[in-house]
């Protein structure tokens, strides 16, 4: 009995260890927030449940919105962790204990840039997280735009990241595969509309208008789709949304004339009719989108496409029922696609238009893949019957385009050659040049000391050693790491400080990591090692000093400015010299070189001080 027990206690113990366990490595779901919304200068205050949908709540409406959120922090800190949006926006700033994790756009700047379409994920860093964390977001959310503040999952990055990797994948990867596939059926259409016209004599050079309905189709629900991989759109959203609902009304009224092509009703007056209200809601399009966001009346946007609707649907109906009794293969593949997408369509408009569109998501984009797969059968289907004449011309075109091919590529290996061999002449010149301008010159001038019979041994000593150090840093040129300037100056300091030291000069060194510059290559940093070994020459040959200083460190930028530069002050106590004197000599060359990099070159001089600064952006 005393076994039992000591067994199933044992039991009992290590499944308590692993359900905490399992509930610490579980993503947590945030669910609730202390909302502030303003609107138009007006601020409410409320307890709020997650997700929130901006559009369902204030429809019609644009503004900003604060939610603070709490959760508790780790156990242990050996995993790191993260956090999770399906969807934040339209633009957002996430802050965690006081301290910025991440933010995309203007939260002043109403409809400018869109950043809910993809989901969001947040690394947190491990010495950020505390026993008990407060998260703040705030978000701008514009009029008619999908925005709102979701559920927040936050938890070890192995689990939260999943979630997002999943939700990612489906929408951002399925919405681009999507767009690319009618793309590609769009483009295929549009070169048969324009390559292929009517054989017959009573109609030659007409072309087949099914083409075109079809190009004109896929290439409209292209760039609906892909909007969603559109952040920083290049209109603001009253004339954006203009476009992507235009882009939607073109796809309903193409796929519909193409259906009147299909079923041969192009000639009927009732097609006509159809025609011309399909024109007027074109025409009417932009200005309908643009009030429904600029006035605002999202009303205008609702009737404008159940107008659509009132066509579309009879016209489907009708279609479909002429294909279940009388229609070729072609008839009912289309018309299955309607049975599939028009009860899809009905869905998607309800959440869209109606219900909360920020909590659920669009399904007609994945389901129209349908339509393209029927557009692109039938195209083939014409296509293959259109060009059964032609075939041996085919053949022929082919073997020459191989041919060609063939001919091409033997044309890019000789100029690929023939470039490999001018870059090893460029780069053999570039460093005969940089022999010529630094070595050569240090030699000439030491040349010229000797023949003067002026300069004494101490003199031509120090001018042959600057010689050498020259060669030494242009040997090591070859190998520095583009943009790397910590690795550039530590090498400079390992060449010159033993020269320092012997004559008395004494090195402070206040250089940190410094970020890299990819736009520096190779060829700017042999630039930038001149600029630096032309003022530790100075130092060394005319300034008489017995400190020099070199600081280095990162400047800082504005948010979303861009990466940060890097500032350099080479600072010595000598006895100066005169700034008007910039234009002569070395001093000339190194502000030369400065303007080649694009870099800010400053020089600050008077007795007891010098300063060279240089400013890299």
């Amino acid at each position: 009995m005393r076994f039992v027990c000591r067994f199933w206690g044992r039991a009992l113990l290590l499944l308590c260890c692993s359900t905490a366990l399992w509930a610490q490595d579980a993503p947590l779901a945030l669910e609730h927030a202390k909302a502030e919304i303003s609107i138009n200068g007006v601020s409410t205050f409320a307890t709020v449940d997650l997700p929130y949908g901006w559009d369902f709540h204030h429809r019609g409406l644009s503004g900003v919105g604060q939610f603070d959120l709490s959760f508790d922090g780790p156990l242990t800190t050996d995993e790191a962790w993260g956090l999770y949006f399906y969807r934040l926006g339209n633009a957002y700033r996430v802050t965690l204990n006081g301290k910025l994790l991440e933010g995309d756009g203007d939260i002043a700047a109403l409809g400018i840039g869109d950043y809910a379409k993809v989901p969001r994920f947040i690394r947190i860093p491990a010495d950020l997280l505390l026993p008990h964390n407060q998260l703040e977001v705030v978000i701008r959310s514009d009029s008619g735009r999908r925005s709102g503040m979701p559920v927040v999952w936050v938890g070890p990055v192995s689990g939260v990241e999943d979630l997002y990797r999943k939700e990612f994948a489906f929408r951002v990867g399925g919405s681009a595969i999507l767009a690319v596939f009618s793309l590609v059926v769009g483009a295929f259409a549009a070169v048969l509309w324009i390559s292929h016209t009517d054989p017959r004599p009573e109609r030659r050079g007409v072309r087949d208008n099914l083409y075109l309905f079809a190009a004109l189709a896929e290439f409209s629900w292209a760039f609906f789709v892909g909007d969603t991989l559109i952040e920083r759109t290049p209109l603001p959203w009253a004339w954006w949304s203009v476009v992507v609902n235009m882009s939607l009304g073109v796809w309903m009224s193409a796929l519909l004339l193409f259906c009147h092509n299909v079923a041969g009703w192009e000639h009927h007056r009732t097609s006509r009719w159809v025609k011309g209200l399909l024109t007027t809601l074109l025409v009417s399009g932009p200005v309908v989108a643009y009030a429904a966001i600029s006035v605002p009346a999202p009303l205008l946007l609702t009737l404008w496409q159940i107008s659509f609707a009132v066509i579309f649907i009879p016209s489907t109906l009708l279609f479909v029922a002429l294909a279940a009794n009388a229609a070729t293969t072609m008839h009912r593949v289309v018309a299955l696609a309607f049975v599939v997408n028009v009860p899809i369509g009905i869905h998607d408009f309800y959440i869209m238009r109606i219900a909360d569109s920020f909590t659920n998501q669009a399904l007609l984009r994945y389901s129209a893949t349908l339509f393209g797969l029927a557009l692109g059968a039938i195209a083939i289907d014409r296509f293959r019957t259109a060009n059964l004449r032609v075939r041996d011309m085919l053949d022929s075109l082919s073997v020459r385009v191989q041919r060609k091919d063939l001919e091409l590529s033997q044309s890019y290996q000789r100029m690929e050659l023939i470039a490999r061999e001018q870059a090893r002449t460029q780069e053999r010149a570039r460093i005969l040049r940089d022999m010529h301008d630094g070595v050569g010159s240090h030699i000439s001038s030491a040349i010229r000391q000797l023949q003067s019979g002026h300069s004494n041994q101490d003199e031509v000593l120090l001018t042959l050693r600057d010689s050498l150090d020259q060669l030494k840093l242009s040997i090591d040129a070859l190998n520095l790491p583009p943009g790397d300037i910590t690795a550039l100056l530590a090498n400079l300091r390992y060449r010159l400080e033993p020269r320092f030291r012997a004559m008395g000069l004494t090195l402070e060194w206040a250089v940190i990591l410094l970020p890299n510059l990819p736009q520096l290559d190779a060829s700017a940093m042999r630039q930038l090692q001149f600029i630096f070994f032309e003022a530790f020459s100075n130092v060394m040959q005319h300034a008489h000093a017995s400190i020099l200083r070199v600081d280095a460190a990162p400047t800082l930028k504005p948010r979303g400015a861009g990466a940060p530069g890097v500032r350099i002050r080479i600072c010595d106590n000598g006895g100066g010299f005169d700034t008007q004197l910039l234009r002569r000599g070395g001093l000339n060359s190194m502000h030369e070189r400065a303007q080649a990099l694009g870099a800010q070159l400053n020089f600050q001089s008077r007795p007891g001080e010098t300063v060279v600064e240089l400013l890299l952006h």
